[in-house]
């Protein structure tokens, strides 16, 4: 099996070695970038990972931004460039053609060892995955993004653990990509997507059941119900409806399959939560549906502190490396905190981090620069020391 050694490279930071440790079983399995040409690859998948986590951690707002520190800054340029150094065409040319097949079997296995790392919560409740959509901004000259009229826009549709907070696939889109067809290709056999009222869908209800995979959706307040039976609602409880259902109108769009439906105020707002987990008590199918709130905080978390969508590539290619990418800080971010600090990502442990792989390199580069020093006046001291004559 080959083996793999990240920042093998002299300077390395104890934190940030740290943070990578999960990555090195992994990469022997991850198939290698290849050239398309006679020419060899400038850098490696290792390299490129190395690159593209230290942009998402560092706050860069820019591709070039984060090229000229691997040219100039001597941390970047020591630590995390390829030993050959990086050109601004070489990075760009890569991300925007290559990558995507191994940052994908990276996220993974990443994310299948994350899940065994971080506590299981709501295991009562089951295997739970929120399912959602995030619009990101696109210049005009990327064709490929259709939204509307002058406007540009990609769509990445999630599936988030809510098991264990961590992401764990994802499709990416055009902006006006339909949502609803991902969530077969996103919940597997026994789990049950979470899932807001976007994605409402009877014929869908039915087909998910007959695959076995399981939903728990807000529905529209509007819609026709049809009472197959009433369960009793407790006093004082926030739920105000629970029963079993058929959704929609009949012989038009009516559910074939009868849902458990419950209704529920919060804060004097009513909603409407179908399921066909019958398994559930209405109370816990509120508690699931209020859980979907998760995938939204970690959208605007991962949006704003890793700087996931000032994008730095405009091919599609380009596009999901860079979400990838992204991923992949959050997922080993998750790893660090729980196994260093034993609690969830937040942005006072990754600055934190930030500034302890700064320190801890700027450190280095003074016990490098005084052994070398030290060797300097050694040898001048050799030269100034007069030979014997024989």
């Amino acid at each position: 099996m080959k083996f793999v050694k990240f920042y093998s490279r002299q300077y390395a930071a104890p934190s940030q070695r740290q943070l990578l440790i999960p990555l090195h079983n992994i990469m022997p399995k991850i198939p290698p970038l290849r050239s398309r040409s006679n020419k060899p690859l400038a850098m490696n998948t290792e390299e490129l990972l190395n690159i593209l986590t230290y942009y998402h951690l560092q706050e860069f707002s820019s591709g070039s931004e984060l090229i000229q520190a691997l040219q100039e800054d001597d941390y970047a340029r020591n630590l995390v460039a390829p030993a050959g150094g990086i050109k601004h065409s070489t990075f760009f040319d890569l991300v925007n053609d290559r990558g995507v097949e191994q940052l994908l079997a990276v996220f993974t296995e990443l994310q299948k060892q994350a899940t065994g790392i971080l506590p299981t919560q709501y295991l009562e409740l089951g295997d739970l995955v929120a399912i959602d959509g995030s619009l990101i901004d696109s210049v005009l000259s990327i064709h490929w993004a259709e939204y509307r009229t002058n406007s540009k826009k990609a769509k990445l549709h999630l599936g988030f653990d809510l098991n264990h907070g961590v992401p764990r696939k994802l499709f990416l889109t055009e902006g006006n990509g339909a949502a609803r067809p991902f969530v077969s290709r996103i919940i597997d056999p026994g789990q049950t997507g979470v899932l807001d009222r976007g994605y409402q869908a009877h014929h869908l209800f039915d087909q998910w059941q007959q695959d076995g995979c399981h939903f728990v959706c807000r529905i529209k307040e509007d819609t026709h119900i049809e009472i197959i039976e009433e369960f009793p609602v407790h006093e004082n409880s926030h739920v105000f409806f629970d029963a079993m259902v058929l959704l929609g109108t009949p012989n038009a769009n009516q559910t074939k399959k009868p849902v458990h439906l419950v209704g529920y105020t919060i804060e004097g707002k009513s909603y409407w939560v179908a399921t066909d987990r019958f398994d559930l008590l209405a109370e816990q199918v509120a508690l699931v549906y209020k859980l979907r709130w998760d995938i939204e905080i970690f959208f605007a978390w991962w949006k704003r502190h890793l700087n996931v969508y000032h994008l730095f590539a405009r091919s599609k290619n380009g596009l999901m490396v860079q979400i990838l990418s992204g991923l992949i800080t959050y997922l080993l971010l998750a790893i660090y905190c729980q196994e260093q600090h034993g609690e969830p990502v937040s942005i006072h442990r990754v600055r934190q981090l930030r500034n302890q792989i700064r320190n801890e390199a700027t450190q280095m580069a003074v016990e490098k620069a005084a052994v070398q020093n030290r060797k300097r006046r050694k040898h001048l001291k050799r030269l100034k020391k007069p030979h014997a004559i024989s």
